[in-house]
C-alpha cells in the first residue's frame, strides 16, 4: 500500500517544507508537486512529479521542457487529468512572462541588438518558428510586440 501524505514527517511534506525553509530547498518534484496539489490513490502528488520530469527527454534542456509539452503530453500520465495538465501549462507561462520586463514602455530601440536582447528570453526555449511584428512609435520606443505568425518544427 502507498505511503500518503499525510503519513510523511510534517517537514518532508512540501507544503510544510516550503513554510519552515523556503522555496529554495524544494526539489524540482516537490514544486511540481505543490502546484499539482493531490497525487491519486497510488502515488503521492511527489512521485506523480517526479514522472512528469521523467518525460523529459533531453536532460540537458532540465526542467525548461515543461515549457514545450503539450497538455495531451501531461495527460498520458495516470493521475494527470486536463486541470492539473492546464495548471502546469499555465506556470510554465507566468514563468515565460516573468522573464520578460515589467513594462516594454519606455524601452527605447536604438539597434537591432537591443531588440534582440528583450527577445531572447521570450524565444530561447520555443520549439517551434514565430514570427513577431513591434510596433515603435515615432521615439523608437515599443508599443506593442504581437505574433502573427508561427510554424512547428
Amino acid at each position: 500500500m502507498p505511503i500518503k501524505m499525510k503519513e510523511l514527517p510534517e517537514l518532508e511534506r512540501p507544503y510544510e517544507k516550503l513554510e519552515w525553509y523556503g522555496e529554495k530547498v524544494l526539489s524540482n518534484a516537490e514544486l511540481l508537486a505543490i502546484i499539482i496539489k493531490t497525487g491519486n490513490k497510488e502515488e503521492t502528488s511527489v512521485q506523480l512529479a517526479q514522472k512528469i520530469l521523467n518525460l523529459n527527454n533531453l536532460k540537458s534542456e532540465g526542467i525548461n521542457f515543461l515549457r514545450n509539452i503539450t497538455i495531451e503530453e501531461l495527460m498520458k500520465i495516470k493521475g494527470i487529468g486536463k486541470v492539473k495538465a492546464i495548471q502546469l501549462k499555465a506556470v510554465g507561462e507566468l514563468a515565460n512572462r516573468m522573464t520578460m520586463p515589467n513594462s516594454l514602455k519606455k524601452i527605447v530601440i536604438k539597434e537591432p541588438f537591443d531588440l534582440a536582447k528583450i527577445m531572447l528570453e521570450e524565444l530561447r526555449f520555443q520549439k517551434k518558428e514565430i514570427i513577431k511584428i513591434v510596433m515603435l512609435n515615432n521615439r523608437n520606443e515599443i508599443i506593442k510586440i504581437k505574433d502573427i505568425a508561427m510554424r512547428r518544427h
